[in-house]
């Protein structure tokens, strides 16, 4: 049923917490597990008096420190298994979403911090922009309530 399943990851305390739901829904399906952290883009940046070189310079070393904790996480949290994981530059909420199409996964798993009115109106849902734009199943885990 599901053999292809999305997890993205914020590489906090909470990814940790929402990891063992992924794993028993993929032990259970036998699914492959595809792991992706989403770096905020730097060009956004542009616009203001900064320097394109060290805007890239910048935008670089977050993507390095990324995949280095990426590939931690993966080691620590999914040792015995085999998993894709992937850096994506961008909107985490649009990437995951192109990710997910571009993939042709059938399950995302993620979490959901729980903000609340002002907080999410500044900030925004990832989760909640996910759950809206595609078609297949997700399924959110508030992290600290587990």
């Amino acid at each position: 049923m599901f053999e292809k399943i999305l997890f993205p990851v914020d590489l906090s305390k909470a990814s940790a917490l929402i990891a063992p739901y992924v794993t028993e829904i993929a032990d259970k399906f036998q699914s492959k597990v595809h792991l992706v952290f989403v770096a905020r883009g730097m060009m956004n940046y542009q616009d203001v008096y900064v320097p394109s070189a060290t805007i890239a310079s910048f935008g670089l070393e977050i993507t390095k420190g990324g995949q280095k904790k990426l590939e931690e996480f993966v080691q620590t949290t999914f040792k015995d298994r085999e998993v894709e994981h992937k850096i994506l530059v961008g909107d985490p909420a649009e990437e995951i979403v192109k990710y997910a199409r571009r993939e042709k996964v059938d399950l995302i798993i993620m979490g959901t911090h729980g903000r609340k009115g002002i907080g999410q109106i500044v900030f925004g849902s990832v989760a909640n922009y996910v759950v809206k734009n595609v078609s297949m199943p997700v399924l959110t885990v508030h992290p600290y309530t587990v």
